[in-house]
């Protein structure tokens, strides 16, 4: 037993490993506070405890909102053993210091979640906000060199295995005390985060002065983008994105380029709907706003179509739709048949057993989607290294972030497909090309810049993108669809192409019109758009603006 007994704070919420550390701390000598729900249910496992209402002198109160703010415990707490000042203050206070401090806070994160999804209202998810918690954490890892904090219970035996022996904490090692007191100010501020994200509300357009991101550590990856560079993958803690529902079926684990390219493969194939969820394709609203301010119908390809989107180095390489899934893969797969080697392929129906007969014909690093018949799981199972994703959830995010050095980029999500319909030629578009050209839109959104498609019969023939000037991109999307060979099949209807930006020059027109392009849809807005004009009149090309550009560097 210990001669000088020593003082432990514990108030936690989550009991998962208390009981062992409460007893080997009784056991070493310790005196227990405790507070609460806490105090109750170590009294009912026979551990002694002091209620901390005995040290405050002040009862909780406030349906517990307040019962550790006090300088009884936090005085106690922040008092550097090593300074007589503060040593004597605490004499002349009759306070006691406190040598470990374990707590754990309110499920904040969780409860944030449920108001986001409309299970909980704003007043319930208020009252988790944890307030002493987190304070009493922060005093003790400030003084870390005098006071254990334990914000976790994995780092209970550690701590058990420190203190062994009726050692005080003045033994336990500095550099494994200031380890949890990072770990302390890591989760608050992650908690913080989430709280201000909830209450400012950034599902708007608005960017607060300081960017709230609370993300959570979901797990180490092997490496990189290169086998030299360490990764892991984190996620928010709320409002939660579509990789919160992903499970892998089978397949080795998933890597950090892997993962690049499955996010945007999903989001891909849900620009088209996700149907079994009921989510519209992307930007719907805009869509339908545009066509009847141009007095027209505007509306995406039928639900009772599905989408199949194929990913290579964070490309498309292939997007279609079709009646059936395996027919959307058909068509994507023609797009470019040698690129999708080694690809991601993301559906955003059920994978039936038709589709993943031939979707085990060639090699690909990962195939997702909502569902798999049990057929279909039997036969992509058979490649033992294919990782197979389900995955539930549309996109959520309002705001992209892209990292730079010692900074942080944001932006409000592209959501908006249309700001307007203008026919700007002298011959409009049939109305059953309108189709296709919204098509060739939302896949454009997801090509690198300067992105061109070619589509038919919703299906992109031919994909140009990352060139640093536009008539590359065109060439490349045209020469890509002359070469496709399942063009013929569904070559129904002429051919349209689509632009995330405008055209500088009316070359992309001209190489356009000579490849058989009947209809182009492209944002509009430079200096050389009569330009353009003129070369569609000239070669009897219809050409919409839709006044939204959608640059994807």
């Amino acid at each position: 037993m210990k001669t000088t007994k020593h003082r432990a704070l514990i108030s936690v919420y989550d009991k998962s490993g208390l009981l062992p550390l409460a007893a080997f701390l009784k056991d070493e000598g310790w005196e227990i506070i405790s507070t609460g729900g806490t105090a109750k249910y170590l009294s009912d496992n026979k551990i002694v405890v002091t209620d901390i209402s005995s040290i405050t002198g002040f009862p909780e109160c406030l349906d517990g909102r307040v019962k550790t703010l006090h300088p009884a415990i936090h005085a106690g707490l922040l008092a550097k053993r090593d300074k007589p000042e503060h040593m004597a203050t605490l004499q002349e206070l009759n306070i006691e210091t406190i040598d470990l401090v374990c707590v754990n806070l309110y499920p904040f994160f969780e409860k944030a979640i449920e108001s986001y999804e409309g299970k909980l209202n704003l007043d319930d998810t208020i009252e988790f906000i944890d307030i002493g918690g987190p304070s009493m954490l922060r005093s003790a890892a400030k003084n870390f060199k005098d006071v254990i904090v334990l914000s976790e219970s994995g780092d209970y035996d550690s701590i058990m295995e420190a203190l062994k022996g009726g050692k005080s904490p003045k033994d336990v090692d500095i550099s494994q005390k200031r380890a949890l007191a990072g770990k302390v100010f890591d989760l608050t501020s992650a908690y913080d985060a989430a709280i201000a994200r909830y209450l400012l509300n950034t599902e708007d357009t608005s960017f607060p002065k300081y960017w709230p991101m609370s993300l959570e550590k979901k797990q180490n990856l092997r490496y990189g983008e290169n086998g030299h560079q360490s990764a892991a993958l984190y996620l928010s803690t709320g409002p939660l994105g579509c990789f919160a529902s992903m499970q892998q079926l089978h397949g080795k684990e998933l890597s950090y380029n892997n993962i690049r390219d499955l996010d945007l493969a999903w989001k891909a194939a849900c620009a088209f709907g996700l149907p079994e969820a009921g989510v519209q394709p992307l930007g719907e609203d805009s869509v339908v706003k545009a066509g009847e301010a141009a007095g027209i119908k505007l509306e995406s390809a039928s639900n009772s179509l599905v989408c199949c989107a194929a990913i290579k180095h964070n490309t498309p390489c292939g997007l279609a739709l079709g009646k059936t899934l395996n027919e959307a893969f058909v068509k994507a797969k023609a797009c470019d048949p040698i690129s999708i080697f080694g690809g991601i392929v993301a559906c955003n129906t059920t994978v039936d057993a038709d589709t993943a007969a031939k979707l085990h014909d060639i090699f690909l690093e990962i195939v997702a989607a909502p569902a798999f018949d049990d057929e279909a799981l039997e036969i992509l199972k058979k490649k033992k290294n294919l990782r197979i994703i389900k995955m539930t959830g549309a996109p959520v995010e309002t705001h992209e972030c892209i990292s730079i050095d010692g900074g942080l980029l944001t932006q409000s999500a592209d959501r908006t497909l249309l700001s307007k319909w203008e026919v700007v030629t002298k011959l409009a578009p049939p109305p059953e090309l309108y189709k296709d050209m919204l098509f060739g839109m939302r896949a454009v959104t997801y090509a690198k810049s300067n992105a061109i498609v070619v589509v038919n019969n919703l299906a992109a023939l031919g994909i140009g993108c990352g060139q640093t000037n536009r008539i590359w991109a065109a060439e490349q999307a045209l020469e890509r669809a002359a070469k496709n060979t399942i063009a013929e099949k569904y070559n129904t209807k002429p051919l349209v192409m689509a632009s995330d930006a405008f055209f500088p020059f009316p070359d992309c027109v001209e190489a356009a019109a000579k490849a058989g392009i009947k209809a182009i849809i492209q944002p509009g807005g430079s200096v050389n758009d009569d330009q353009s004009i003129e070369a569609c009149d000239k070669l009897g090309v219809a050409m919409v603006f839709t006044g939204a550009r959608h640059f994807k560097h």
